[in-house]
């Protein structure tokens, strides 16, 4: 019976505010503020109260076991410390008496109605009714009011997957990304970005790498026992519950928070963070910027910088990359890479990798594992996954970038390998649909936008990873190449089947009669069924769409993707004339395989020359690894015009380093002729929002359509990309001229 009641235990009043830190866990020779003292770098000069500032604070109704462990500054005033109970070491800095101001909230400066054990405060902090406030640190200027408990225990990890002297490893938390069974699971820390995550989680057949990211993390931080929590200067906590083994930077706004345990929540000029109203976020890292309010639950998390979840969404076993917001919705299980947009009540993601500049809307199931009896499904997405209203998709799943998905419940699992596609599940007809190159077609405004909306929204201050937000990059790039094989095979193999429906064909000859008919551009092709394999685990028909139309695209696109890299280096090299360009292109290029590694683009032999090194212990650390993304930073550009060369002698035979001027010169005219109606499409996708009678349909008159949705003629983007097309043909006119 004894065994089921709660452990009460009784100790001398004496004792509270002493024994921080167990015996057995303190060095030989120190105490147990030891690591406080270390901590607290406010330069503050404490002293002993006199005996006159004793008398005042009794008379204030303060309380303290033994008055010499309250130490103050020379700036301290008794009388502006009232009704608070103090135990152990307290030191106060400077208490003046202002009345500090934060949005509407005017709280004089002082010590109110407190429970204060053994804390160290800053200059002119306002702490004001404070349940149980226990082994901070508070900086200056920090208000603190309407708090049921602010504490931390001796074995406070703040977010990190760490254990302290004496624990166990069944109590260290992880984080189970990608993958419900945990197969993929990594240790949260602060400071992960969003590579060191997919890293974690990909190589998992490679049991040294993965020792070696757990030796990282381990050294990153401090076993001891003893470290005190952290409020930083200037920040606002105001009207929070309970707040327990929770590190605080600089000028933090939380308020009405319920409940806040073990975490971290970076904040600073860099980047203000907050938490807001009925949140409650346990077991994580919130990077610089990072806001969470109405009733948010996130549970074994990271949020990189600038991210944000709201109205309810719920973040748990997930890790939530730079410049993303997730509303309402459900996230489990899942890495994100940066730039994700999620704001649907039921919208609901898991057991996912979506590798950026995604979107998801309102009623999509990614991830419904209804297919399996166990939880081991992931779904894979390429940048700029976009799937549609209501979708439901099964695990395994896979897409190449920019897939956009039409609203429907997906039967089967998918493997999408082209990108830039629109994907339609055909009902009626009990089949597959796949629109290759359906956003250059159909949707340039949104397409360019996103893009351009990315790179403005990126609020990162410490950019150790370039971010990629061009649609036209080396993972597009490397699909398309590989696409435009896929059309050829599946062409000619429709052009056989259509001529002689029991013919047996070789791969080589499909793709050869394919090759054929799709560049000379056969009208023939728009008659056939093309038939993709592979796509869908089902034996129902995929069927390709538009495939002459996606084929003549890609090719123009991989060309007009390499001027555009030749453009930036004659820009940056200061290039004046045809023969220089030659000279300083690359001799030697191949066609080769890149990873998304956390939103930045590195050549597969980099990565695997990365684990190498990181397997012999060449690089020892989370900080040598992120040099590591520094350096690939630098070494993108040269590497992306390399992949587009190799791209388009891989489509057309032909090295640009090798090529005559006249060739060059029909190579810029394809160029501009190619960004001409890309202008033009970004203009005509958006027009169609305001000449379709439908989207005029709730307003009685072009006037009111304007007030409420703006003209068309004063949309600022379309306007940007018109200068930037005549910017375009001057610069392309100017290296004609050579």
């Amino acid at each position: 019976m004894a065994s089921n009641v709660n452990d009460i235990r009784k100790k001398s009043i004496t004792s509270l505010g002493y024994g921080f830190v167990a015996p057995q866990y303190l060095p030989k020779g120190k105490d147990e503020y030891y690591l406080r003292n270390f901590q607290n770098q406010n330069g503050i000069s404490y002293r002993q109260l006199s005996a006159y500032e004793i008398e005042v604070l009794v008379r204030n109704r303060n309380t303290s076991e033994n008055w010499n462990k309250l130490l103050v500054s020379d700036a301290f005033n008794p009388e502006l410390v009232k009704n608070c109970k103090f135990f152990g070491l307290v030191r106060i800095g400077k208490l003046e008496p202002f009345v500090l101001e934060f949005s509407d909230l005017k709280v004089p400066v002082g010590l109110y109605n407190s429970t204060i054990i053994s804390c160290d405060f800053g200059d002119n902090v306002v702490i004001d009714n404070v349940n149980y406030l226990s082994h901070y640190i508070i900086g200056s200027e920090v208000i603190i009011t309407n708090v049921n408990e602010l504490v931390t225990t001796d074995h406070a990890k703040f977010g990190n997957g760490i254990l302290k002297e004496g624990e166990a490893e069944d109590i260290r938390i992880w984080m189970e990304l990608s993958n419900e069974n945990g197969g993929r699971k990594v240790i949260p820390f602060n400071g992960m970005l969003p590579g060191d995550a997919y890293l974690w989680t990909k190589f998992r057949d490679d049991e040294p790498l993965l020792q070696k990211f757990k030796e990282f993390t381990e050294a990153k931080f401090d076993k001891r026992r003893g470290y005190y929590g952290k409020v930083g200067n200037r920040t606002v906590i105001k009207n929070c519950r309970i707040i327990k083994d929770v590190w605080i930077g600089s000028d933090a706004y939380l308020k009405g928070a319920n409940k806040l345990k073990n975490l971290t929540i970076n904040s600073g000029p860099e980047g203000k963070s907050q938490i807001g109203e009925g949140c409650e976020m346990v077991n994580g890292v919130m990077g610089f910027g990072c806001r969470a309010f109405y009733g948010v639950k996130a549970v074994r998390f990271v949020m990189a910088s600038h991210s944000q979840l709201k109205y309810g969404a719920r973040l748990i076993n997930s890790y939530l990359g730079n410049n993303s917001t997730i509303s309402c919705c459900e996230v489990l299980n899942s890495l994100i890479f940066p730039a994700h947009e999620q704001h649907h009540n039921n919208s609901f993601l898991t057991a996912a990798t979506v590798m950026g500049q995604s979107n998801i809307a309102a009623g999509a199931t990614i991830g419904s594992n209804h297919n399996s009896r166990s939880a081991d499904g992931e779904l894979v997405a390429g940048r700029g996954f976009w799937p549609g209203l209501c979708v439901s998709l099964k695990h395994n799943t896979k897409f190449a970038t920019f897939t956009i998905v039409a609203k429907g419940d997906y039967p089967a699992e998918l493997n999408i390998p082209i990108p830039f596609s629109l994907v339609s599940n055909d009902v009626t007809n009990n089949k597959l649909v796949v629109m290759p190159g359906y956003w250059f077609m159909y949707n340039m405004f949104a397409l360019e936008r996103n893009g351009w909306k990315y790179l403005d929204r990126d609020k990162r201050e410490e950019k150790i990873q370039h971010l990629e937000n061009e649609y036209l990059a080396p993972d597009s790039v490397n699909e398309m190449v590989g696409a435009l094989s896929m059309f050829q095979k599946f062409t000619g193999k429709a052009w056989f089947k259509k001529e002689s429906s029991d013919a047996t064909v070789s791969d080589s000859e499909a793709i050869a009669k394919g090759k054929q008919l799709l560049e000379a551009n056969d009208p023939i092709v728009n008659e056939l069924e093309i038939l993709a394999e592979g796509f869908e685990n089902t034996k129902r028909k995929v069927v390709l769409i538009k495939v002459l139309r996606a084929y003549q695209l890609f090719r123009e696109l991989i060309q007009y993707y390499c001027v555009n890299e030749l453009l930036s280096l004659i820009k940056e090299k200061e290039i004046s004339s045809f023969q220089d360009l030659l000279t300083s292109l690359p001799t030697k290029y191949n066609l080769e395989e890149w990873m998304n590694v956390g939103g930045q683009l590195i050549p597969r032999a980099e990565v695997n020359q990365l684990t190498k090194k990181i397997r012999g212990g060449k690089i020892k650390s989370w900080d040598a690894l992120h040099e590591f993304y520094e350096q690939q930073a630098g070494l993108y550009k040269s590497q992306k015009l390399a992949n587009a060369l190799a791209a388009v002698y891989e489509v057309t035979g032909s090295r640009v380093g090798q090529t005559n001027k006249e060739s060059f010169k029909a190579l810029l005219k394809s160029a501009v002729a190619t960004k001409e109606w890309m202008t033009t499409g970004i203009y005509e996708s958006r027009a169609k929002d305001y000449s379709n009678s439908f989207r005029k349909m709730p307003f009685e008159n072009q006037q009111e359509m304007d007030a409420v949705v703006g003209k068309l003629e004063d949309n600022t983007f379309i306007k940007q990309q018109k200068e930037e097309f005549d910017n375009y043909k001057k610069q392309a006119q100017i290296y004609l001229n050579w």
